[in-house]
């Protein structure tokens, strides 16, 4: 049965429009709005409301994850949406329990933001949050909202394994298939379409699905849900694909050797990468946020639809591309000046 989560105390803050600010309308009432005709999964039995929520998992075990973004490092509201952020902030979370073959569940959400953040822009990124983890069959279940200086998501993930084993990083085996699924470099393409002084934003714009790509992240969750079934390991990339593919590989101890031009990508990274005079390879291999997966297969399994080999899996360690062992993968790096994404 669907629990409808409603509250009595948003009809006296309907009077507020977008002309209003947080502090104005006021913490409980800005949450109030984000849980109007809001439909709980039938795995949430206490949803928000209480001081904390009740969540079935009918496994056993719980699968859980974080993330923060956190504005002017990892989005800015002149690039994207807030409804985009809010998409983004739960792709981002969902894709790593997806990636150990979980289905989530349930999400908490604290938001912090200025007071004079408008009221809609968190009414807009509250709908980007549950847009997201409605298509994922979850429901947010609580969380907080706080002020600070800029804009800040932090998510949590609930995820369920359904009775089945989780499927670690560290289970890849010598001869084994690398795969991947989803397509790398446009996310970074985007950023760095975004980020070239010499590149008018209607210019970028003429790019529209990389934009796209980083602005909202769409992990091929289905991929990776039937990967599980017989993956020996699997991760999400986001911090690129060099990057991710070295977790496994130290997990596992063992090497992954891959060519280059098996990994799929966009027809309209290598156009940009001409726009930009740079090589498209650089965004392919080593830019982050594309939320796709690698895994590995043992050489018998037939590689499930939607998933690309791009190589195999060695005796050995680190990561080998086009048989040249890569000592570093670039991608993201959380207290580098920049980092790769939003400034």
């Amino acid at each position: 049965m669907e629990t409808l989560i409603a509250s009595s105390e948003f009809a006296a803050s309907s009077e507020f429009g977008s002309e209003h600010t947080v502090e104005q309308v006021g913490e409980f009432d800005v949450i109030a709005r984000s849980l109007v005709g809001r439909i709980q999964p039938v795995t949430t039995e206490l949803g928000p409301g209480d001081d904390a929520a009740i969540v079935t998992s009918g496994d056993g075990r719980v699968v859980v994850s974080s993330d923060m973004l956190v504005e002017g490092r990892h989005f800015r509201m002149d690039w994207s949406s807030p409804r985009d952020i809010g998409r983004k902030a739960v792709a981002q979370n969902a894709a790593d329990v997806v990636s150990m073959g979980a289905r989530p569940t349930a999400f908490t959400v604290s938001l912090g933001c200025p007071p004079s953040t408008p009221v809609d822009v968190i009414d807009a990124i509250s709908a980007g949050i549950w847009d997201a983890a409605t298509d994922l069959g979850a429901g947010v279940v609580g969380g907080d909202l706080v002020q600070s200086p800029v804009v800040v998501v932090s998510v949590t993930v609930l995820g369920d394994l359904g009775g089945r084993p989780a499927v670690l990083r560290s289970g890849a085996k010598i001869g084994d298939k690398i795969a991947v699924a989803g397509l790398f470099g446009c996310s970074a393409a985007g950023l760095a379409l975004l980020l070239d002084e010499a590149v008018l934003l209607d210019e970028a714009e003429s790019f529209p699905d990389l934009l796209a790509a980083h602005r909202v992240p769409n992990p091929p969750y289905q991929s990776a849900w039937e990967a599980a079934e017989s993956a020996h390991s699997m991760t999400d990339v986001s911090d690129g694909l060099i990057a991710d593919l070295r977790h496994l590989a130290e997990a596992s101890h063992v090497r992954f050797d891959i060519v280059s031009a098996a990994v799929p990508t966009s027809p309209d990274v290598a156009s940009a990468a001409e726009a930009l005079d740079v090589d498209p390879l650089d965004w392919i291999l080593s830019g982050g946020e594309d939320h796709g997966f690698a895994a590995t297969f043992g050489p018998e399994v037939e590689i499930p639809s939607g998933w690309t080999v791009i190589g195999e899996v060695a005796a050995g360690c680190g990561v080998s591309v086009d048989g040249s062992l890569r000592e570093s993968g670039g991608g993201w790096h959380s207290f580098s000046p920049t980092g790769t994404t939003a400034v």
